[in-house]
C-alpha cells in the first residue's frame, strides 16, 4: 500500500531545474492517483520505485503539511509544468521527443502544434493499440518503437494508472538515457481535445472542480467520493504518523 511516508516528493517548480540529467523516471501523484495505489499493488509500486514524484494536485500539498512530514511540497507541480520545463530545456538544445500512447488523432494535433512552438525538437508519435491489457506482442512493439527513436526525453499518455505500470514494468527494456515523464491528460490539453481550467482556478487549487462542472457524469465520483476517502486516509498518515524516508532524486 503507498504512502507518502514511503519516499520524497518534489517541493516546488523551481526543484526541476535540479533534476539530474540520465534516464529518469517521472511519475507524478494526485488524491485520485493515491486512491488508487491504496488497492493496486503494482500501481502502488511503481509510485514508490520510480526516480522522481511531482505532486500533481493542491490536495497532496495540502495533506502533506496538515499531515507533517519534513520537506513537505511547497507548490503544486503539475504534469504540465514538468512538460513546459522539459520541453523548453530541450527546444534550447535541440533533440529528439517522443510521445508514446493516446489516439492517432491526439498525437497528430500535438506533433502540429509542436513544431510550432518547439521548432529545434524532431517530434516522433507511438500510438499503441486500444485496450486495457497489452499483450506480449503489443508490448515489443512499444519498446521497439521507443529504442528505435533514441529520444532526448520520452512521454508516456496512458491514463493513470495505466501508464506508470507500463513505464515501471519495462523500465530495464527501454535503451534510453533521458527523462521519461508518465503524463496522461497532458496530452490531451496540448492537443486542445480537452480544456484546461483557467489560470484562476488553477491558481486556487480549483482545477478538479472545474472539471467536476464540465464532466459530472464522468468526475463526479472521483472527486467527490474519491475525495472524501482520500480525506480518510490522511488521517489515517496522521494517525500512524512516522518519519518518512528523505530519499532524493
Amino acid at each position: 500500500m503507498f504512502k507518502f511516508t514511503d519516499r520524497h516528493i518534489l517541493g516546488s517548480r523551481a526543484e526541476l531545474e535540479t533534476l539530474p540529467m540520465g534516464k529518469l523516471l517521472i511519475n507524478t501523484v494526485n488524491a485520485h492517483s493515491y486512491n488508487q495505489a491504496q488497492g493496486d499493488s503494482q500501481f502502488s509500486d511503481a509510485l514508490r520505485n520510480g526516480d522522481v514524484l511531482i505532486p500533481d494536485g493542491m490536495s497532496v500539498v495540502k495533506a502533506f503539511q496538515w499531515v507533517g512530514w519534513p520537506d513537505a511540497p511547497k507548490e503544486r507541480v503539475s504534469g504540465w509544468d514538468l512538460f513546459e520545463f522539459e520541453m523548453q530545456r530541450l527546444n534550447g538544445q535541440g533533440g529528439r521527443c517522443m510521445f508514446m500512447g493516446s489516439s492517432e488523432k491526439v498525437l497528430r494535433l500535438i506533433k502540429q502544434r509542436a513544431v510550432v512552438d518547439y521548432p529545434n525538437i524532431e517530434i516522433t508519435t507511438y500510438s499503441p493499440p486500444y485496450k486495457d491489457e497489452f499483450d506480449e506482442n503489443d508490448n515489443t512493439a512499444i519498446i521497439n518503437a521507443i529504442n528505435l527513436a533514441t529520444p532526448d526525453l520520452l512521454w508516456i499518455g496512458m491514463t493513470a494508472p495505466k501508464q506508470e505500470k507500463w513505464a515501471y514494468s519495462h523500465w530495464k527494456e527501454l535503451n534510453i538515457h533521458c527523462h521519461c515523464g508518465t503524463i496522461g491528460a497532458v496530452f490531451d490539453f496540448y492537443a486542445g481535445t480537452v480544456k484546461r481550467a483557467p489560470l484562476w482556478w488553477q491558481r486556487h487549487g480549483l482545477e478538479w472542480l472545474y472539471r467536476l462542472i464540465k464532466e459530472p457524469k464522468r468526475m463526479w465520483r472521483r472527486y467527490i467520493i474519491g475525495n472524501t476517502k482520500f480525506l480518510w486516509y490522511m488521517f489515517a498518515e496522521k494517525r500512524n504518523n512516522k518519519i518518512p524516508c528523505n530519499k532524493k532524486p
